[in-house]
């Protein structure tokens, strides 16, 4: 296996061997290199203090968290399809727990991301289970480790089964999208990664170019996000994390939002 080291504020994975002195993901203006400088930690080393918590949010979507949290913060969404099972964005690590929970369920057709801030150890999860990875051609420059399992995809919608399709959006990354999945709520639900985000409050989303570091996009950007999402049918949200969950009066809560940008 070849030596990597992981980015301790994204958790975007490196070969150790030529590793960049900043992560490139964290070293841009959508992200940040912290006060302290940049940190690394090691595949061993994330395993021996961390594990993954998978919980039911529906009788077919699994939500993976990494506990305690670490990096990001983010979770992986698992959608369990006739068809085949898709995980939605990655965690930065990957046990011999959930592996074996995963197969147990029919393991997975394919992997698919919202952004480049969850592509972590998106290769090693392709390798394990023997499926490909579908990620906008759009951020394809994002990518730090290449892998035989990546599949870049263009334009605006890839069909994939079972009714299933991966949109762009665009707005946070130029090639931000959404999981749009019809049989989890009666319009179909989207999982959403931080294309979109989801106050504390639950009563407002926003779509920054940045959000930890509140850069806003132009008007003309979100009016043609409002735009593409309103053509889009889709009555409950899920985000990245589990506060994100959304799953009464979205379009209208989504309808608000964007009228107070424009």
């Amino acid at each position: 296996m070849i030596p990597q080291i992981i980015c301790s504020t994204c958790g975007t994975y490196y070969r150790a061997a030529g590793a960049p002195a900043l992560c490139t993901i964290c070293n841009e203006e959508r992200q940040y290199i912290p006060e302290g400088g940049q940190r690394w930690t090691h595949p061993e080393e994330l395993n021996r203090h961390h594990s993954i918590r998978v919980n039911k949010l529906h009788n077919r979507l699994c939500e993976l968290e990494i506990v305690p949290t670490f990096a990001i913060g983010q979770r992986a969404m698992l959608v369990r399809s006739p068809e085949g099972n898709i995980l939605w964005d990655c965690i930065p690590l990957l046990d011999e727990a959930t592996t074996a929970f995963i197969r147990s369920v029919g393991g997975l057709r394919a992997i698919a991301f919202s952004h480049p801030h969850y592509y972590s150890n998106m290769n090693d999860w392709a390798e394990t289970f023997n499926c490909p990875v579908y990620i906008h051609q759009h951020d394809a420059a994002h990518i730090v480790q290449h892998g035989p399992a990546i599949r870049p995809w263009s334009g605006n919608e890839l069909s994939l089964w079972d009714g299933m399709r991966l949109i762009l959006i665009g707005g946070h990354f130029e090639g931000s999208s959404i999981l749009h999945v019809p049989f989890l709520s009666k319009q179909g639900s989207i999982l959403c990664g931080d294309t979109l985000f989801l106050s504390p409050s639950k009563k407002h989303f926003s779509v920054q170019r940045s959000y930890p570091n509140k850069i806003p996009l132009p008007t003309n950007e979100m009016r043609r996000i409002s735009d593409r999402l309103e053509s889009i049918p889709f009555d409950a949200f899920y985000g990245y994390i589990r506060t994100q969950n959304l799953t009464e009066d979205v379009k209208e809560i989504l309808r608000v939002s964007m009228a107070r940008y424009l």
